[in-house]
């Protein structure tokens, strides 16, 4: 089970879009393809999409909520949901102090 946000490695970016789209409810693998790349502008390949999936699924962040014919829903665990919140705090933070020193130092408009 993922104790932080640092645990899920180089898929921490995927991880990131699939908690947020699942945050608003739960999808199957192309409706949250579909979701991200509506508010992400960011389209996950489906070996991309499909092992972000498992991933997240094996380390407890999110669970399957049965079967739909041949589609999946999952849906976010409230481990998920705390983790996510707390990975998109510390990435506010981030972009807030990145976009203060530009302001401060840059001529970007």
């Amino acid at each position: 089970m993922a104790t932080e946000f640092g645990d899920l490695g180089r898929y921490a970016g995927p991880a990131t879009l699939i908690l947020s789209s699942l945050a608003g409810g739960s999808k199957h693998g192309y409706a949250l393809a579909q979701d991200i790349e509506s508010f992400a502008g960011v389209r996950l390949q489906p070996g991309t999409l499909y092992g972000a999936l498992n991933r997240l699924v094996h380390q407890g962040l999110i669970e399957a909520v049965g079967d739909e014919g041949r589609r999946r829903p999952y849906r976010l665990s409230a481990h998920g949901a705390t983790l996510l919140e707390a990975h998109l705090r510390s990435q506010r933070t981030v972009a807030d102090v990145g976009l203060r020193r530009l302001a401060a130092g840059w001529s970007i408009g």
